[in-house]
Parts: structure tokens; sequence; C-alpha cells
């Protein structure tokens, strides 16, 4: 774009999707810097539409693909994430239709793509004479009407014969806005107290005791002492990481693959008096580990390193404590990330499984004798996580399973599995390993 003119919603939104559908970028890469070029009264909308257009884009491309006499070309890629744009804006955000249709095919000269107006505008004013039997003819292809890629619902009704579909509808939701209230700070009561004050309708979440579920999505900035550190943003299933752990004063705790820090911050929380060790394998991701514990005022070693690599990074001190975050598919939390539908590929999921193996057998030998590794992941392949589980109990002499004794959830070989949308929190599996 020529220097100082902005973006609307709508052409930010296509340039994003573009990247994300044709360049195979992640939407929080994208996202961000988007905004940025978008004025400030419309970055709500941009975000909206990137998340909801993503969310839908399996059901709106194939709807496209009935629409379009032909497939556009490559280079035009920026219109047909436009056009999809236009499509999520008339199917479900509920923009009148002569606003959606408008506004889209505006957007057509921010792109500087002028010769597209016509193009979206007849495109999309036959969607709306021809709604419904478009609209069935897409939604006879289950991947379609499910707006998932063909090879994931198969995985998911494999692992999850009974649950597949309600996952798949639970993915295609809007998640909500969950708050971890830090307990140093006041208590869970007093804080929900604050925001009756403060006008923002919330409730308190099952299970995690210092989770607050908000009635609709706000600013971080709106929420009293978020830059004190009162009250952070993070999902109820990922607040039971702490407690797993049963911290105690004076323990060494290590979280491996810490960043972004929010369960850095709880298990500090939790135990300010626990000796911690941030690592995480990039250093810029530890910037953020860095900038969450300054603003919740607590302190820990951080350290940059390859969690199965210990020799490269560790004391020679054991852990009491540690807590594998390990990295994984992301199958549990796609109602947060609806790109993940369409940048994973099924080949990853054996990969990503050999990683978590080669972690886990790494950070074994660094637990002290009576020690706790917590095994987490957000999700809810069993590749990822009662079998990866499994076999290392089979392989490993010294580690026995503790039982997790929850109502969330549900039993999940030696650990527990809390599908997509249950108690309103994301998708996580949990283990609790110990070593004798």
């Amino acid at each position: 774009m020529a220097k100082g003119r902005k973006d609307d919603a709508r052409s930010a939104a296509a340039r994003v999707i573009d990247q994300v559908l044709s360049e195979g970028r992640s939407l929080a890469a994208t996202l961000a810097p988007a905004l940025t070029s978008v004025p400030p009264a419309e970055r709500g909308l941009t975000q909206e539409l990137c998340y909801g257009t993503l969310r839908w884009a399996s059901r709106l491309q194939a709807l496209a693909g009935k629409l379009l006499d032909k497939p556009l070309r490559a280079r035009d890629s920026d219109v047909h994430a436009l056009l999809l744009v236009g499509l999520y804006q008339l199917l479900y955000l509920g923009v009148p239709p002569h606003a959606a249709v408008s506004l889209t095919v505006e957007a057509t000269a921010r792109l500087k793509k002028d010769w597209a107006r016509g193009l979206l505008n007849g495109v999309l004013r036959r969607l709306l004479r021809e709604q419904e039997p478009l609209l069935a003819a897409v939604d006879s292809s289950e991947a379609a009407a499910l707006a998932h890629p063909a090879w994931l619902l198969a995985r998911l009704e494999q692992d999850w014969p009974q649950q597949w579909r309600d996952i798949a509808s639970a993915n295609n939701a809007r998640p909500p806005m969950t708050l971890r209230v830090n307990r140093l700070h006041g208590s869970r009561a007093q804080y929900l107290e604050r925001l009756r004050q403060a006008g923002i309708s919330a409730t308190a979440a099952a299970h995690a005791p210092e989770a607050i579920t908000l009635e609709t999505p706000l600013a971080v900035e709106r929420l009293p002492g978020f830059a004190e550190g009162d009250v952070s943003v993070q999902d109820a299933a990922a607040q039971l990481a702490a407690g797993l752990l049963q911290l105690a004063p004076g323990q060494r705790v290590l979280d491996a693959c810490a960043a972004p820090g929010g369960k850095t911050g709880h298990i500090l929380e939790t135990c300010p008096q626990a000796e911690l060790l941030a690592l995480d394998s990039e250093a810029e991701r530890l910037q953020r580990v860095t900038e969450n514990l300054t603003r919740l005022k607590l302190t820990a070693s951080l350290r940059a390193g390859d969690a199965g690599d210990p020799a490269a990074w560790w004391d020679g001190r054991p852990y009491d404590r540690i807590l594998l975050d390990a990295p994984c598919s992301g199958s549990g939390v796609i109602r947060r990330h609806p790109d993940i539908k369409i940048l994973r590929r099924p080949e990853d999921i054996a990969t990503l499984a050999s990683q978590q193996a080669r972690l886990l057998r790494a950070l074994w030998p660094l637990l002290a004798p009576g020690g706790i590794l917590v095994y987490a992941t957000c999700s809810i392949f069993a590749a990822e996580n009662t079998e990866q589980v499994a076999a290392f109990l089979h392989d490993e002499g010294q580690a026995g399973e503790l039982p997790i004794n929850a109502t969330w959830g549900q039993a999940a070989g030696a650990g527990r599995q809390i599908l997509p949308g249950e108690y309103g929190m994301d998708g996580f599996y949990y283990a609790v390993l110990h070593k004798a």
C-alpha cells in the first residue's frame, strides 16, 4: 500500500486470509501487523472477519466453487480471500446484505483490483438469490458442512467415535474469554465484585479455582487491575496444570516449553517460594514470558534451550517437579486458532508424537526420586496423549501414574482428557507421572 494509506476492515482481512490460505502463514503472525494498517475503530471488525472466515473456510471455499464459473488465477488469491470475507458476512455475521455486498465490493479498490468489482457484486448477489439450493449442494459434503478438512474429521471419528460431531461443532464455536485471578493479589470472589462494579458481567468457572468467564470478551485494558497483575487471560483447562503439580515451598520446578508464560505465572502465583526455571527453545519467545512475569511482579530464572537436550543447559541438580507442556497438534484449541484446520497436515501428528516422546524421555532423568512430572497437551488425539504416556510407562521402569481424582474431563489411559467445549474449556490432556 502507498505510505500512510489505511486499509479498511474487509481489505485488511482479505490480506490476512490470503496469507494463511496461499502462503501457509499462521493467523497469529499475520493479524497483528495487519491491524496496524486499519483505523482503530475497525480493528475489532477486522479481527472478527479474519477469525470467522477462517473458522468456516472449508464451507465458504466450497460455496465459492459453486458460485464462480471458473477458479480465480493464483495471482488473484487476494480477491478470492475477499470473496470469502463477503460470504462470511452474509451467512454468519448478520451484516445487512446491501452493506455487506457494497462494502466488500468497495474493498477491491484497496487491493488495487478494481476489475473485480463486477465479479464480486454479481457473485454475492447470486448467493442472496439462490442461498438455499446452493447451501444444500455444498452441505452434501460432510467436510464442507462441518467446516473441517476430511482427514481431520476422519481422525476425530477414529479417536472419538461417539463424540466427533460434537467436537467439530465445538471447534466452530466462538470461545469464551476466561480469566485467572492472581491469588497473591486477592480472591476470585473479590475480583468478581470488582468486575461487577465496573459493569462487566462474569461468572466463576467450574473446576479451576481462580477462573472467571466473562459474558462478553473485551479488551484487556478494560479489566480492573490487569496492568498491575491482578488478573491474566487463560483458559480454565490450562489453569489445571499448576494444581496437578502439587507444589510446595522450596521445590525446584522446571517449566519446560514455557512460552508464552501463562502456566509459568500460575505456578508462581500458586507457590511463589518455588525455585522455578522457565525453559523454551526460542529466546525470542522467552521475551513474552519476561513480559508476563514483570506484569505479575513475579520472578523466575529464564533459559533458552532445547528441552530434549538437557546437557546443553541443565546444572545437574534434580527437579522436584517438572511441567512438560509438550508441543502438539493444537487439536484441542481449534476454536481459538481456526487456522489450525487449514495449516495442520495429517503427517504432522506422527512427527509431533515423536518429538513429544523425545522430550519426555530426555526430561525424565532430571526428575528427583519421589518427584512428579505433569505431561500436558492441548491435543485430543490419542497418539499424542494416551498412547504417548502408555508407551513411556511401558518402557520406563521407575515411572508410575498418579491417578487424577477430578470431576473434569474423562479418564483416558493414565490421565484425563477434556474435550473442546466441555465445561466451557479448551481441549486438554493431563497425565501425572511419579518417579519411584
